[in-house]
């Protein structure tokens, strides 16, 4: 069975993706930083029949890192790994004016620095799978400029760009930068806590990733509300 490491995996985004892939019978490897949400995640998960490790952490330790690898080894290896893990910068979201260089800092940490890690610790099953792929979510706050959303949408696109240069890099391997677009996540509430107009449930555009998997594209950058309209 194909396996995939799945980081930020108990909630929202990373949750569904996990439930979609355990559906098509991949065995999985999931990250997120609070325990017992992972294990009621892993749990919910059994049913599918497939083999599901949780390995609780911080994707910013090396340490962490090397533990999610070597899970996926210890399954037969490594087809896909997803850096869904984010951070803000700042819960909620303010002008640049007003960010905390420290929060931005953390923001790169967790969404480049860590992404990158991992695809490095990874590499050698990535290369060895028969198609390995690598997907980094994005946001349209990397590509569009969103008052208080210069931190976060900096660090997206230093991803994108990490991810473009990956997909140069790694020819034998597919590289999907994705934007998922609007999606109802805790991640979205900790950023605009006022905002309570209804926004899409993650699962909604998981076709879109998986449509990504199915036809393996070239490596680049795609938006998930165009990957589903092409199914229309």
């Amino acid at each position: 069975m194909p396996v995939a490491i799945i980081t930020g995996a108990s909630k929202g985004l990373g949750r569904a993706l996990a439930e979609a892939l355990a559906a098509r019978g991949w065995d999985l490897v999931l990250d997120a930083r609070t325990a017992d949400v992972l294990q009621e995640t892993v749990a919910g998960l059994r049913g599918y029949g497939t083999r599901v490790t949780a390995v609780p952490g911080d994707v910013t330790d090396a340490g962490h890192r090397s533990e999610l690898v070597a899970a996926a080894r210890r399954l037969g290896g490594v087809d896909l790994l997803v850096s869904n893990a984010s951070a803000l910068g700042a819960e909620p979201l303010v002008r640049l004016d007003a960010l905390p260089l420290e929060g931005l800092r953390w923001a790169l940490e967790v969404n480049v620095v860590a992404a990158l890690g991992l695809v490095q610790e990874a590499l050698p099953l990535l290369r060895a799978s028969e198609a390995g792929a690598v997907i980094t979510v994005s946001s349209d706050a990397a590509a569009e400029a969103y008052e208080t959303w210069g931190g976060y949408g900096a660090s997206k696109a230093a991803l994108d760009h990490v991810a473009a240069v990956l997909g140069e890099e790694e020819p034998g391997l597919r590289v999907w930068a994705v934007d998922p677009g609007d999606m109802a996540t805790d991640l979205y509430a900790a950023a605009v806590p006022d905002d309570d107009d209804p926004r899409p449930a993650p699962a909604s555009v998981v076709p879109a990733f998986l449509r990504l998997l199915d036809e393996r594209p070239a490596s680049g950058r795609y938006g998930a509300p165009a990957l589903l309209e092409g199914w229309r």
